[in-house]
């Protein structure tokens, strides 16, 4: 592959912007090396076409008035450079010698063009809330130029060609710092449209062939907490599937384990019928308060058994499989708690919290909520799910990084027969890549990176327990997996397709190879050494009354003060 990128720079070390671009390169995949402007396109430089080029304006206004001056550097030039990335910097005069700006700031949220859907992908026709952040410099419309972002006072992402080669200039001062930490856990790309979308869409673009790339673009809809009964609070089972037919999504049911015994036989029977749109997954233990937040092993290793028992039980007596993924109650967890279900048979956790419960929480950073899913808990996958009201850019943007589409609602959002439900669902279908919808385990096992080393060989990086691998050319291909695991030692056995596959460690992953026929499909397993003797403690008869009070109360509320006070404000009698 002859993708390579260039960071140009004014000396030998990279400015504290050129180092985030470097970061950026980093986590995409993307091999780099910085140069400095008079070794660019000198003969010793020169290694075939394909380079692409990212600097600051005042490193491009140079370069660009450098070839004006030296016609064998502009014909090298156009030969060797593939295209250029370029945001604005601090040095704003150097940036309107290129582009004629004017002063902002933004007000009333960006659009992103639909007239380049290769280079803008799912975020196409995208359409972005009031940002937060200074937007202090908009480009003066030109003809000569494309634009790719637009605000209300003019451009502020744009395509031009400076010598016959086509750059991408950002009015942005800076770009996102990956490794910087986020107080909440949550990633908003409405607060950061400038320093995160532009770079991401044009490295995305630029080096579609090798950097890391998702190999479908996959969403589920997870509801919290319904029993299965033909109604539960707003939701209506069978309604909800004729609108998943007819809109064309999948729901998975975060199943409370304690009701394992008290499900409807019609309606787990319209479950195991429609596995194309129903799924259910495990949500907690009791759903108390914190269940799951605590860091006592033991207790921990109790809760996590007793639920995971109670869904073979629900499972024998409904023949309604589970995905054995964990939804974590209230969003809450401990780092204990994902030690502990890393060694039982769960493959991956779903969240939308992803800071822990514990008194002094790891930090996690914008790279690890990037990532396809957060791998900082004792590298158990740990899946991020958003609500709808975060904005279907955060969804778009989200599946333009790689990761999963997952939603999350309860059941009051179905109110009105689900027009709310619908009308975002018919959003997120109309994303300029379509989605697959799945179950929520399916979404989970076919969450990975992959890039392509060879016509015939694929690396891959997994995060589940499981992954499912496809190969869909037409020739056998080899799939180099590697897995993040700094505990090499507790894996057991590595599966795929049922046949033992040997796998050795190094930095902090282990690494294994699979071949896969054309056409055909194969499932990886890991399977990890069983827990030691951890004290199983017994919930007494305070707890378990405490227990069943509470999920009593909670289904009065979702099935009567919620609906009763929903027909008030509604005005009815």
């Amino acid at each position: 592959m002859s993708e390579e990128a260039i960071l140009l720079s004014g000396s030998d070390r990279l400015s504290s912007q050129g180092n985030n671009l470097a970061k950026l390169l980093d986590f995409f995949g993307v091999s780099w090396r910085a140069s400095t402007l008079p070794a660019l396109l000198s003969d010793q430089n020169i290694n075939g076409s394909g380079l692409r080029v990212l600097c600051s304006s005042d490193h491009f206004a140079a370069l660009i008035a450098d070839l004006s001056r030296d016609s064998d550097r502009a014909r090298r030039w156009r030969e060797q450079i593939h295209s250029v990335f370029v945001y604005a910097g601090d040095d704003i005069a150097a940036l309107d010698k290129l582009v004629k700006t004017r002063p902002g700031p933004c007000s009333g949220g960006f659009a992103i063009s639909d007239k380049l859907p290769e280079f803008c992908g799912i975020m196409a026709g995208i359409r972005i809330g009031e940002d937060d952040s200074q937007v202090n410099l908009v480009f003066a419309a030109q003809e000569q130029s494309t634009e790719i972002i637009s605000s209300d006072r003019g451009p502020v992402f744009l395509k031009r060609e400076y010598e016959g080669v086509p750059a991408f200039l950002s009015s942005g001062a800076r770009i996102i710092d990956i490794e910087d930490d986020l107080p909440d856990g949550i990633f908003d790309v409405r607060h950061h449209v400038l320093e995160a979308i532009p770079p991401v869409l044009y490295l995305k673009w630029a080096f579609a062939a090798t950097c890391w790339s998702a190999p479908e673009r996959s969403g589920c809809l997870v509801i919290d907490d319904p029993l299965l009964r033909p109604t539960y609070g707003f939701v209506d089972f069978r309604e909800l599937l004729s609108l998943m037919q007819r809109y064309k999504f999948s729901t998975n049911i975060a199943f409370i384990p304690w009701n394992w015994h008290r499900s409807d036989s019609g309606v787990t029977r319209l479950f195991r019928e429609n596995p194309e749109y129903y799924s259910i997954s495990v949500h907690g233990c009791a759903h108390t308060r914190a269940e799951f937040g605590s860091a006592d092993s033991e207790h921990l290793y109790a809760k996590t058994r007793q639920a995971l028992e109670r869904m073979d039980q629900h499972a024998a007596a409904t023949g309604l499989a589970h995905d054995r993924v964990m939804v974590f109650p209230q969003g809450v967890f401990s780092e204990a708690a994902m030690r502990i279900l890393k060694r039982t048979d769960l493959i991956a956790a779903v969240n939308n919290d992803t800071v822990s419960y514990d008194r002094n929480p790891r930090p996690i950073t914008v790279a690890d909520v990037w990532d396809t899913a957060i791998m900082a808990y004792d590298n158990f996958a740990l899946f991020t799910r958003r609500y709808p009201w975060s904005g279907v850019e955060n969804f778009a943007f989200d599946s333009l990084l790689g990761k999963p589409v997952i939603v999350v609602i309860h059941h009051g959002f179905c109110r009105d027969h689900c027009v709310r439900l619908i009308e975002f669902m018919e959003r997120l279908n109309a994303l300029a890549c379509p989605l697959i919808w799945r179950s929520l385990g399916e979404v989970v096992k076919r969450s990975c990176r992959q890039r392509a080393l060879s016509p015939h060989v694929t690396q891959v990086e997994m995060y589940g327990k499981e992954l499912r691998v496809e190969n869909l050319s037409d020739r056998t291909k080899q799939f180099l997996i590697r897995l993040r695991q700094s505990n090499p030692s507790m894996i057991n056995e590595v599966f795929a397709g049922g046949r033992h596959v040997a796998w050795n460690s190094s930095d902090d992953r282990i690494e294994f190879e699979v071949e896969v026929k054309t056409g055909e499909n194969v499932t990886i397993r890991l399977h990890l050494h069983e827990l030691g003797e951890i004290k199983e403690r017994v919930e007494n008869l305070n707890d378990r009354a405490r227990t069943m009070l509470r999920r009593y109360l909670c289904e009065l509320r979702d099935n009567y003060v919620h609906k009763l006070t929903s027909l008030a404000s509604s005005g009815h009698s």
